[in-house]
């Protein structure tokens, strides 16, 4: 199963409801992002995930509009790793790498 743009708009409502509703009390990655991060997510989520490819996190979590938008500064809520794999599965959005991945896990 490929990512498809409706798999990729349900991840990004998906994180993007995860970064709003989760309390402060709750298991998740806070980051605050930096000035050399403004015009390079992808160096957000290298710092954050260790892959720059988890780049639609940063932009989700961020409330972006376009890749093309600038991060301001701000205090992000992010899904750890795990919580993060799980959203992936539940919307659809996984790598084929992933796919294989969690099919050999089944």
């Amino acid at each position: 199963m490929a990512i498809t743009p409706v798999s990729t708009a349900a991840f990004v409502r998906a994180v993007r409801k995860f970064a709003e509703q989760t309390p402060d009390w709750s298991t998740a990655i806070r980051y605050q992002t930096l000035p050399d991060e403004r015009f390079d997510i992808t160096l957000t989520a290298r710092r954050v995930y260790g892959d720059r490819a988890q780049y639609m996190v940063i932009f989700a979590a961020a409330g972006l509009d376009t890749l093309e938008q600038e991060l301001p500064e701000q205090a992000l809520v992010l899904p750890n790793f795990t919580q993060l794999q799980t959203i992936k599965r539940q919307t659809g959005y996984l790598t084929d790498d992933e796919e294989r991945a969690y099919s050999a896990l089944d």
